[in-house]
C-alpha cells in the first residue's frame, strides 16, 4: 500500500524481479488470506485507515486478537504448499509447515526503541521473536544489520545473508527542461534547493537538519531553501511546529508526501540531498538520489557507509556543525560536487534489483538444502 516507503518498494521491487528470473518455477502472493498468481497493485491507504490501525495497534485486546486469527487465516492458506519456500519480507512469518525465510531489515524496535511507539515496539518484538523461531534463514539489507542481528538473537552468521537493495530504474539524471513542469506544481525550479526526503519522525533526524541548516549564512539558506518531503511520522507534532516556523523564516518548504512518481524528478532536479538518519537498515533514498545524479551528504550511522561508499561526504549524525559545514560546501564547492555526482553515478550502479532478486533466490536454495 502506498506510500511506498523503504520496506514497500523492497518489497515490490524484490517481487517484480523474482517474477522474471527463469530460475523461479512458481511464485505465489500471499495478500492477506487469500493466494495470487500476479502482484497486486499497490493501492492508496485512506488516511481514516492509516489512523484505525494506529488506534487499534494501541489496544493491547485488539492486538492480541489479531495475533491469534490473522496466522491462523494464513497458514490455512498455505497448507499443501509444503514443498515452496515461504519468504516474509517484512520482519513476520505466519506458522508454515515448509521452509521459511524472513527478511529483518533493522533492529530499530530493540535498540532505537525510543524512535517507535511502545505499542508498535512491543507488536514487532513479539512478532519477530515468532519469526526467529520459523525461520530457517535471515535476509538482512545490509552487512551492518547481518552482524548486529546474529549477535543480537545468538544466530550464526552462516544462516543470516545480507542482500542489498538497489534504486528503482526510474531514478537517473535528467535535463531541466524534462522536469522543470513537473516540479513547476510545486513551485520549485531545478538547481534551486536543498533535499531531503523520509517521514518526519525521531529517527530521520530531522531535528538536526534544521539545527544544521539554519547555521549557514542567509544567503545561502535564500538561495538554496530547504525542502521536506515526507508523511507525517509518529511523535512529530514539535517537529512540525519547528518546520511551520522555519518556513515562515523562508528557508525551508514542507511538500508532504509526495506521489512516487514525482520522486525521481525530485530527486533529480535538487541541487544537493542530505540524509542524516540515525539509524538505517538501508538507506535507499541516499542510493536513489546518487542514482539521480545528485550529490549527497548523509551520517555516517549504522549501514550508510556501504551505500555511499567514498561517493558522500558524511559525518557524524550528532554533530550538528559538521552537518552545516559540509551542506555549505555541498550547495556552494563546484569541484567536489562535479566528482561527488560521477562517484554517486558509479556507486549507484553497483546495486540492482536483478542483483538483489539473484542473492535473495540463492537464499531460498539455501534453505531448501536445509
Amino acid at each position: 500500500k502506498y506510500p511506498l516507503t523503504g520496506i514497500g518498494r523492497y518489497t515490490y521491487e524484490l517481487a517484480t524481479a523474482l517474477a522474471r528470473n527463469d530460475e523461479v518455477a512458481e511464485l505465489l502472493f500471499l495478500q492477506g488470506a487469500r493466494l495470487r498468481t500476479t502482484l497486486p497493485e499497490a493501492g492508496l491507504k485512506p488516511q481514516v485507515m492509516r489512523g484505525l490501525r494506529s488506534t487499534l495497534l494501541k489496544s493491547r485486546t485488539a492486538v492480541a486478537v489479531y495475533r491469534r486469527l490473522v496466522p491462523w487465516m494464513k497458514a490455512r492458506v498455505l497448507r499443501g504448499l509444503e514443498e515452496s519456500v515461504f519468504h516474509g519480507p517484512n520482519f513476520y512469518l505466519p506458522p508454515f509447515s515448509g521452509r521459511s525465510v524472513v527478511t529483518i531489515h533493522d533492529l530499530s524496535p530493540y535498540c532505537w526503541a525510543s524512535c517507535h511507539p511502545p505499542e508498535r515496539v512491543r507488536y514487532m518484538q513479539s512478532e519477530i521473536a515468532l519469526a526467529l523461531n520459523r525461520a530457517a534463514f535471515l535476509i538482512t539489507d545490509s552487512e551492518f544489520i547481518r552482524q548486529e542481528v546474529a549477535t543480537t538473537f545468538n544466530w550464526p552468521l552462516t544462516r543470516v545473508r545480507a542482500v542489498p537493495l538497489a534504486s528503482a530504474a526510474e531514478f537517473h539524471p535528467r535535463e531541466p527542461v524534462e522536469i522543470a513542469g513537473l516540479l513547476g506544481q510545486y513551485g520549485l525550479v531545478p538547481g534551486t534547493y536543498c533535499l531531503a526526503v523520509g517521514t518526519i519522525e525521531p529517527r530521520k533526524n530531522i531535528d538536526r537538519l534544521l539545527d544544521a541548516y539554519s547555521l549557514l549564512p542567509s544567503a545561502i539558506q535564500r538561495q538554496w531553501p530547504l525542502i521536506l518531503a515526507g508523511y507525517h511520522g509518529w511523535s512529530s507534532a514539535a517537529l512540525h511546529a519547528r518546520i511551520a516556523a522555519a518556513q515562515h523564516s523562508g528557508w525551508l518548504r514542507y511538500l508532504n508526501f509526495v506521489p512516487a512518481a514525482h520522486l525521481p524528478a525530485l530527486y533529480a532536479g535538487a541541487r544537493l540531498f542530505v540524509f542524516p538518519s540515525v539509524y538505517e537498515g538501508f538507506g535507499l533514498p541516499v542510493l536513489e538520489a546518487m542514482a539521480s545524479g545528485t550529490p549527497v551528504v548523509c551520517s555516517n550511522a549504522s549501514s550508510l557507509p556501504e551505500v555511499a561508499g567514498d561517493a558522500a561526504a558524511m559525518c557524524d549524525a550528532f554533530d550538528v556543525e559538521a552537518l552545516s559545514r559540509l551542506m555549505a560546501a555541498g550547495l556552494q564547492d563546484e569541484q567536489w560536487r562535479s566528482v561527488a555526482r560521477n562517484k554517486g553515478l558509479i556507486q549507484a550502479a553497483r546495486f540492482s534489483w536483478q542483483r538483489c532478486a539473484r542473492e535473495t533466490l540463492a537464499v531460498y536454495q539455501a534453505a531448501v538444502r536445509g
